[in-house]
């Protein structure tokens, strides 16, 4: 991750106290001075992305009372579309998370998890990535679509590929050995040719043809 000026702000939403202590736990490994601010339920989760548009991140559990999965979710991008989302959760179920990374999910992790895997994945998604469990994606977690799009040049699908991986613009110039700059150019041409707005979104709708 680049330097920072300020330390991170985390947002953590869950129902069980002892959850969100875990969470604050494991995550305040991110970097010295890491913020959380908490909320129980969905009323507070949207509560707190008004009151904290600078929010790093967001790590979810949409199993909490007044919460509607899929549409809570969609209520959170409306009100704070640039924070990344992190659902982590009890239900671990492959055919609920596609959902989820369609309409801007950029991680999912079980809540099985050991506090390692939660924090690598965190850190996957602040540095613009994004995470599923492979044993999850394997599964079926990431849906596959659509015929590949004709206007795909053989270096964009090199990043496409790096992309799902998880990797960073950085890291992929780095496999590369082009600039970051270049890595942006190609993904304003993948978003193009794959009709997405979204690195999550461009992953998913390549996904079958990246096996």
């Amino acid at each position: 991750m680049n330097a920072r000026s300020e330390p991170l702000l985390i947002g953590i939403a869950d129902d069980h106290p002892i959850m969100r202590s875990a969470l604050v736990d494991a995550l305040g490994e991110l970097g010295p001075g890491t913020r959380f601010v908490e909320a129980a339920d969905a009323a507070q989760t949207l509560a707190m992305v008004d009151a904290h548009p600078g929010l790093d991140l967001l790590a979810i559990d949409l199993r909490m009372p007044g919460a509607n999965g899929l549409e809570t979710v969609r209520a959170l991008r409306a009100r704070a579309p640039s924070v990344p989302l992190v659902v982590v959760s009890a239900d671990d179920d492959p055919a609920h998370i596609g959902p989820l990374l369609e309409i801007g999910v950029s991680g999912f992790v079980p809540k099985s998890e050991p506090p390692a895997v939660i924090v690598s994945a965190v850190r996957l998604v602040l540095a613009g990535g994004s995470y599923v469990p492979p044993r999850l994606a394997a599964a079926g977690a990431v849906p596959r679509v659509g015929p590949a799009p004709v206007d795909m040049t053989p270096r964009q699908w090199e990043v496409v590929r790096l992309l799902a991986r998880g990797m960073p613009n950085k890291a992929i110039a780095r496999a590369l050995g082009v600039t970051e700059g270049t890595v942006k150019v190609h993904l304003i041409a993948v978003f193009r040719a794959l009709d997405v707005r979204n690195r999550t979104a461009a992953v998913l709708a390549a996904q079958r043809y990246l096996d």
